[in-house]
């Protein structure tokens, strides 16, 4: 077995050889098989803020919120105005997950803050931990600078369960409909 880096990528080979005498006609098996496994790179907007204008465009993209009240609160967040921050996971030079810390995502209980938002994955690198990684670590550093409990809006059910988060209450947002509201402690 073989393991080299080459990138971003990582390549295993495994190579099953049986050899048996030629005499006994026995038949020569060889399988090799590759497995590659990608590693990403975690980060957050201030270990890199070079990311701030791409990271903007990107999560306008994902949710359709202007670019420019995604760059204010990263702003405040680079500028040290808040400690609510933004979370990358990159893929190389193209970001394939992400979300942020904001005081209130949408909806009537403004005493539930402050919320994790913007929480996406894109779909092909999905079903790879992107997001739980993403999860524990904006947690673990809001729980470094004192900042607890977190809140979260969403209408999926049996995810963020897996990461420590508890159903709360349902919330009144922008939808006609409520939407479950998530804490982690």
């Amino acid at each position: 077995m073989s393991l080299c880096n080459a990138g971003s990528f990582f390549f295993i080979i495994v190579v099953e050889v049986d050899f048996f005498c030629d005499v006994c006609y026995t038949c020569v098996r060889q399988t090799e098989r590759m497995i590659t496994m990608k590693t990403y790179q975690y980060i957050t907007l201030r270990e890199r803020p070079e990311w701030r204008e791409k990271a903007a465009q990107w999560f306008h993209e994902k949710w359709g919120v202007p670019k420019e009240a995604y760059l204010a609160c990263m702003d405040s967040y680079l500028n040290k105005d808040t400690e609510y921050g933004w979370y990358l996971c990159l893929d190389g030079d193209k970001i394939v997950g992400g979300m942020g810390v904001i005081e209130n995502d949408f909806h009537e209980r403004k005493d539930l803050a402050p919320n994790v938002c913007a929480v996406y994955t894109e779909s092909d690198h999905r079903k790879q931990g992107i997001a739980g990684k993403l999860l524990d670590m904006t947690v673990d550093d809001m729980r470094s600078k004192g900042i607890t409990p977190l809140y979260l809006v969403t209408d999926h059910t049996g995810f963020y369960e897996k990461y420590g988060w508890e159903f709360l209450c349902m919330v009144q947002g922008s939808d006609p409909e409520p939407t479950r509201m998530y804490v982690h402690y």
